[in-house]
Formats: C-alpha cells, sequence, structure tokens
C-alpha cells in the first residue's frame, strides 16, 4: 500500500547546524499519528518538510506519491501554534477561514453565497457558528484553535497536521481538542501531530513516533510508552505507569524536596477564611526569631 506520507533518509538543518538526521517516515491514510520529544528534537522542522516549506538536506519526501520538490503539497490542512499568530491582526472568525479556501478559488477578495454557506457548515460542525463575526483576538485559546482548525478543513485536505494543537489551553479544552480531532480521524481524516503531553498522546493518538533528531522508535503506545524508549528519546529518566488500561508517563522525581535544599524558606502568609475546619496550618507557623535572622543573613 503506497503511503500518503513518504519520507526517506531525511536529513535537514539550519545554517550548517543538523536539526534532522537520515529520518525516514510512513504515514498511511486513515492514520493518526503524534510526533513526541524534547524541544529542539526536529518536529516542527518535520512537519515544515511534510508541507512542502522546507527542503531537505538530503533525502527526498513524497505526498501521496509525488515528490515535494520545491512546492507546498496542495491537499494538507495545517494548524499552527497559536504562539506564532498574530492575534492583533483585524480579522473575524469568518474571514479566517475564508483564507483556507484561496488554494481553491485563488486570492479574490469577495467571496460568494455558497463560499460563505461553506464557512458556516464547518463553524457548525466544529460548535463555533456563533463567533463568526467576532475578532480573534476576543476569543478564547480553544476557541482560536477551533477556528485555525476550520481554516485547514475548509480546504478539504487528505491530510491534517498540527503543532502543538493542546498548547496553552486548559486540561478541558485540550481534551476537547484531542476528542475532536479522533472524530474527524473515525470520519476519514488522517492526521499528523506533534505534542509534548505525553499522557494526552497516549491516551488519544493510535501511532506514536519518538523523535530527537532521528526516529528512536514507533509504533503503538502500548509499546513505544516504555521507561527505556522514552528515555532514550528525552535523554533523562522517565517513568511509565500502567494501571487498567491507561498509560502514565513521569519524569522520574527528584531524591530530594524543598526542605533539603532551602532548609530555612522565607514563610508566606494565607488567607485561612474560607478554608475547611481541620486543615492543619502548621506551615505557617512564622518562624523561630533565630531562623527569620539566619534567613536575612543570607
Amino acid at each position: 500500500m503506497q503511503p500518503l506520507v513518504d519520507v526517506r533518509n531525511v536529513t535537514f538543518g539550519y545554517d550548517g547546524a543538523p536539526v534532522l538526521c537520515d529520518v525516514s517516515l510512513h504515514l498511511h491514510r486513515g492514520q493518526f499519528a503524534a510526533l513526541v520529544g524534547p524541544s529542539g528534537a526536529g518536529k516542527t522542522s518535520l512537519l515544515k518538510l511534510t508541507l512542502g516549506v522546507l527542503q531537505p538536506t538530503q533525502g527526498v519526501l513524497h505526498f501521496d506519491g509525488a515528490p515535494l520538490d520545491g512546492r507546498q503539497a496542495g491537499r494538507i490542512g495545517y494548524v499552527p501554534q497559536l504562539e506564532t499568530v498574530d492575534w492583533n491582526f483585524p480579522v473575524t472568525v469568518e474571514q479566517v477561514v475564508l483564507m483556507g479556501r484561496v488554494r481553491r478559488s485563488g486570492w479574490w477578495p469577495w467571496y460568494d453565497a455558497a463560499a460563505r454557506r461553506e464557512v458556516r457548515t464547518v463553524l457548525e460542525r466544529l460548535e463555533i457558528d456563533h463567533l463568526a463575526e467576532r475578532h480573534i483576538r476576543a476569543l478564547s485559546g480553544g476557541q482560536q484553535q477551533r477556528v485555525f482548525l476550520a481554516r485547514a478543513l475548509i480546504a478539504q485536505p487528505d491530510l491534517l497536521v498540527l503543532d502543538e494543537p493542546t498548547s496553552g489551553v486548559d486540561m478541558r479544552t485540550a481534551e476537547n481538542i484531542l476528542h475532536l480531532l479522533a472524530e474527524l480521524n473515525r470520519q476519514g481524516m488522517t492526521i499528523l501531530m506533534t505534542t509534548h503531553d505525553l499522557n494526552a498522546a497516549a491516551a488519544h493518538a493510535p501511532w506514536i513516533v519518538c523523535l530527537n533528531r532521528r526516529v528512536i522508535a514507533e509504533g503503538p503506545p502500548e509499546e513505544i510508552f516504555t521507561e527505556e524508549v522514552l528515555s532514550q528519546t528525552y535523554q533523562s529518566e522517565m517513568m511509565v505507569i500502567r494501571r487498567d488500561r491507561m498509560i502514565l508517563v513521569v519524569q522520574k522525581p527528584h531524591p530530594h524536596t524543598h526542605h533539603d535544599i532551602l532548609p530555612v524558606p522565607v514563610i508566606g502568609h494565607r488567607n485561612v477564611e474560607n478554608e475547611p475546619a481541620g486543615v492543619d496550618h502548621a506551615v505557617d507557623r512564622p518562624a523561630s526569631k533565630e531562623n527569620v535572622l539566619y534567613a536575612v543573613a543570607d
């Protein structure tokens, strides 16, 4: 079966400094894959290579059998990191989504009624149609993420690429976004995303690619999320806890507490008026005079 995305022995770097080394990756139609790895591992660079925005130093990339030879792939929807967007740009939700139709309709400043109906359909699908006339700056993080997801979907892509789709949003919003991506995948959308949230990736992505300048391992999270693989990927000791089919990943705890490194901390005060009865406020008791003087002197 011909892969939709075919990355073969790709090496890439900036100003001679290697970011990716001999990376090979295949993504088939209907897959939902998550790229995980530390900051600086090359995850975003690999996404941009897949989009055709960057060109490899060595190796080749194909999208649906055609080489990406300096031209941006036309059937890939891209959702950038929220931090990279200029939220002060004077544009409404509807206008942002309409930008996704450029490759289909060209740079035509006026859109007909059919185009606007299409926008409303996509916004309704993502449950943000009531925000169509609102400025993007006035939205919450989760709403902003859905707007750029709508912009990607209106292009009717074969592949949806997302860079940190849950970054900068609260836990509940992140969970909603990931469930939305899972629903799109069930409907046939091929998805490739990067994420720093290993636990979310374990719970939602059926295929994991561990990347740190090269592919360390790939496969289902049940096989890939091991202490050996993750420690090698992150160059740090990791712990993997398995319980009732759930996978919990944490960095190995520090062998000390704050009491060990700050034996005489400056003590704060907290408002206890609304706290339930029975709470031990021993930590709020003032330090002795000797300890206070010692802390100030240090």
